[in-house]
């Protein structure tokens, strides 16, 4: 039986906003009922009226502003409202970094009710703009314009997006040359409707460290019409381009890339670093969005896991093995494992690279933990970076099982942290959690976890 009092769409009513959600939405309380507001911010008095109404809250939207936050400001990106890329621009980035914080407080006091856990101020960007480092804009056409950019949100409009603040210049730069050359051309734009057209997405991604930039146009078939005019004219348009590749998707789905790939012109990868280690990254290669925090994460990673030169040191959930290649150097031994067995490949190749010996394996980390400690192999340092879900039940019975002696777990969704958190404090003491923020301006923070075995 529900005993809050009942409210109703198109209700109006004073609210004050106590909190930040996980989406970057201001949340307040009216008569015990969870009011989302999108767009408010922690500490400000508005009028609300109600919008939406769901099983166990509210959305409601600014009716009018009674008491706005210090540290409110005008988002400095002429299409914020409309794109939804980011939810913070409305806010000063010192005030961002602080909510981040809470995010994760928040979670903590959902699951792990008076446990008392240090967390640490955010470690933000000094310069908190252009960082993003790889733009997947997707194509459409408007009249005779060719039009990227991103689905605006919640819709299936396009939008132009002719400048992106979080999104660094040269991927703009290549990005608006490419629709210009298109256009030109009269290259066949797909068409999400009629699922006709060849160009569906422009994808751009450069080498902070080292300047190289790789394009890659997704097209619904192999063959492009005036292909080697189309090749000539990309080529032109930087000198940094040292690679342009094609890659197929012939499927109605929102999955960026298809299986296939073909170098039409330079190298199949861009060369890029990340502090001391080098990467060759293929069109379809996972790296990190933001290389800038990427080293301060990592960084914090290597100071929770401690490391002396003699541990045995297993890097769950691998992928091309950046983490693990970050401790080798203070690693007796270091094991990884990933599902994706292309992954693994890759961090074999990344591995001997660096001059790493490192045993890569493909698998689930339950799996794995389970059949090395039959054979003697317990790591001293465990570390998991997993995707928003949080770790499996069966890994979490796994390292209660195992016991590694520390345990560190990098997160990018509070939430599914803090539920982990639950399980793992049976045998784990939390000793620190460390918030980064990877993603400026929006509502995503990443958090670094120490914990060591009682």
């Amino acid at each position: 039986m529900n005993d809050k009092p009942i409210i109703e769409e198109g209700q109006k009513f004073p609210l004050t906003i106590k909190r930040l959600g996980i989406n970057g939405e201001g949340i307040g309380f009216f008569k015990r009922n969870v009011i989302f507001v999108p767009g408010a911010l922690p500490g400000e008095e508005i009028t609300a009226q109600v919008t939406n109404i769901k099983r166990n809250f509210a959305e409601a939207r600014i009716l009018k502003m009674r008491k706005p936050s210090p540290h409110r400001q005008t988002p400095p990106c002429p299409i914020y409202d409309a794109c939804g890329g980011c939810q913070l621009q409305h806010m000063t980035y010192s005030q961002q970094l602080v909510e981040k914080r809470d995010l994760v407080v928040q979670a903590l006091e959902r699951y792990l009710k008076g446990t008392d856990v240090l967390v640490n101020d955010t470690i933000g960007m000094e310069d908190p703009w252009h960082y993003r480092n790889k733009s997947q804009f997707q194509t459409r056409l408007k009249g005779t314009k060719v039009i990227a950019g991103l689905f605006a949100e919640g819709s299936h409009q396009l939008l132009d997006i002719e400048q992106c603040l979080v999104q660094h210049p040269d991927t703009t730069v290549i990005t608006n040359a490419v629709k210009r050359i298109l256009e030109e051309l009269k290259m066949p734009i797909y068409d999400g409707k009629t699922m006709k057209g060849i160009i569906r997405t422009i994808v751009v991604r450069t080498g902070l460290k080292t300047g190289e930039i790789q394009l890659v146009l997704v097209t619904t078939r192999s063959k492009i019409p005036q292909k080697e005019l189309l090749v000539e004219k990309l080529k032109a348009i930087d000198i940094n381009l040292v690679s342009i590749v094609q890659n197929i998707n012939k499927e109605k789905t929102s999955l960026i890339f298809g299986e296939e790939t073909i170098t039409l012109y330079g190298k199949d990868t861009i060369h890029e670093e990340l502090g001391e280690l080098a990467f060759d990254l293929s069109a379809r290669a996972f790296f990190q969005l933001n290389p800038t925090q990427t080293v301060k994460l990592y960084d914090e990673i290597k100071r929770a896991a401690q490391l002396t030169g003699t541990e045995k040191v297993v890097d769950a959930y691998c992928g091309v093995g950046t983490i693990g290649l970050w401790l080798a150097d203070g690693a007796g031994e270091l094991r990884g494992m990933d599902i994706i067995h292309d992954s693994v490949v890759d961090a074999k190749a990344n591995a001997k690279r660096q001059g790493v010996k490192a045993k890569y394996v493909t698998g689930t980390a339950e799996k794995w933990l389970e059949l090395w400690s039959k054979e003697d192999f317990v790591p001293d340092v465990l570390t998991v970076d997993p995707p928003r879900t949080g770790l499996a039940d069966s890994l979490l019975k796994t390292i209660l099982n195992v016991k590694p002696e520390r345990f560190v777990y990098t997160s990018c969704n509070p939430s599914t942290l803090a539920k982990d958190l639950q399980q793992l404090t049976k045998v784990y003491r939390i000793k620190y959690i460390q918030p980064v923020d990877m993603f400026p301006q929006t509502a995503q923070v990443e958090a670094v976890c120490l914990l060591e075995r009682k």
